[in-house]
């Protein structure tokens, strides 16, 4: 299955908290989109393996995305080397997407820099044709996305561009709250963390419209790029 847009995550509810609304979006105007987690979460402080991958399902059902998988890298310990970026190369040979969408380039989580880094090489790499990799005992051709993009986590990191998500916000916060045990819930006994609280989930409202204020619209999801954006007229600007 060839893809127009993979997006990777560190961790499942990554991308929905980065970039759901957007991948959401670009669903509805017929692209076909892929999620790619790194890691199953398990050293998250609420809930376990099993009922992360029952969320991450659901989350994936309610933005319509054609394909997820899980790459198995451990949480917290994967690091940007030979063996890892092959994982990652091997995928995007896979689904040859013409857009990557990966972690944000710095955020309070470690494995969020760690992953964009590690996902961003892993494109250049895939390129290469004298790198060799196989899928199911076949020879991959080599691949490499036209563009790369960010999203914005939990740092407050100045974007590059914006995307209007107005329209599509609603179902990216119901994605999110696919992801029940680690977001708020006045009735959980788990521990409290940074993004249960009642103003993280707030601030994710809060941030798309602040966002979107930006460029004159109701919702927006950020994103930093990794070369230069061209436009073929100053009109198309917002």
């Amino acid at each position: 299955m060839k893809l127009d847009i993979l997006a990777f995550g560190a961790h499942p509810d990554d991308v929905e908290l980065g970039c759901g609304g957007t991948l959401a979006k670009e669903i509805a105007l017929g692209k076909k989109a892929g999620i790619i987690d790194l890691t199953r979460g398990e050293l998250g402080t609420r809930g376990s393996v099993e009922i992360r991958n029952q969320e991450a399902a659901a989350a994936a059902k309610i933005l319509g995305i054609s394909v997820r998988e899980n790459l198995d890298m451990r949480d917290g310990f994967f690091v940007n080397d030979e063996a890892h970026q092959l994982k990652i190369i091997e995928m995007i040979r896979k689904y040859q997407p013409e857009i990557v969408i990966c972690n944000a380039i710095d955020d309070r989580h470690i494995d969020h820099g760690k992953g964009s880094k590690l996902v961003s090489d892993a494109c250049f790499l895939s390129g290469l044709m004298k790198i060799e990799t196989e899928h199911q005992g076949e020879k991959q051709a080599a691949w490499r996305p036209k563009l790369v993009y960010h999203y914005i986590q939990w740092k407050n990191i100045t974007p590059d561009f914006v995307v209007d998500i107005t329209g599509f916000n609603e179902k990216r916060i119901e994605a999110v709250l696919a992801y029940g045990s680690q977001f708020y819930n006045p009735n959980s006994n788990e521990p409290e963390t940074p993004i249960a609280s009642k103003n993280f989930l707030e601030s994710l409202n809060y941030r798309a419209q602040d966002l979107g204020r930006l460029i004159g619209v109701d919702y927006a999801e950020g994103f930093t790029a990794e070369r230069y954006l061209g436009v073929n007229s100053l009109g198309n600007l917002m």
